[in-house]
């Protein structure tokens, strides 16, 4: 690997930690809203059965509702992962088309899923996961389907 992909990488990981920052710190809002603990608190739920005080809610949680009500940042951390990971797929599987193709289709319908999980979301954050998800693994899946059938260039086309 060169410079320039750990350089990709280096900027991508400190873009995805300023956006964690910020998603957090907008769900930090979770605290002063018991009534929607039972909603948005599934991480703290994992651990107790209920969740009865604020300290009792995990800082995963305040992500599920940074992304449920304020869907910006977690957005866009979503985006700044799903970089960093079909770059680092790419990276390791550039020598193979069949691999790339693989690893392309299997995001894809990881992201398929995942939009079918929040298909039935009544907030603003969960519509836009679900559309990010659905656009998502259609194009990674046709990006697939596009790299694994090119036609390789067989002929020098030079004289």
């Amino acid at each position: 690997m060169t410079f320039k992909y750990f350089l990709q990488i280096i900027i991508a990981a400190l873009f995805f930690m300023v956006f964690s920052f910020c998603a957090w710190f907008e769900g930090i809002e979770i605290l002063d809203e018991p009534w929607e603990w039972k909603y948005s608190a599934h991480f703290s739920q994992v651990s107790d059965d209920e969740v009865m005080e604020a300290h009792d809610i995990s800082n995963l949680d305040h992500f599920v509702y940074a992304a449920k009500f304020k869907p910006l940042f977690p957005f866009l951390m979503a985006l700044t992962a799903s970089y960093i990971i079909i770059f680092t797929g790419y990276t390791l599987f550039k020598r193979s088309i069949k691999k790339i193709a693989l690893f392309l289709a299997g995001f894809g319908v990881l992201f398929l899923i995942s939009s079918g999980f929040i298909s039935a979301s009544p907030t603003v954050g969960g519509n836009i996961f679900q559309a990010f998800f659905l656009i998502g693994g259609m194009i990674a899946i046709m990006g697939a389907a596009l790299y694994y059938f090119r036609i390789p260039k067989r002929f020098n086309t030079e004289i």
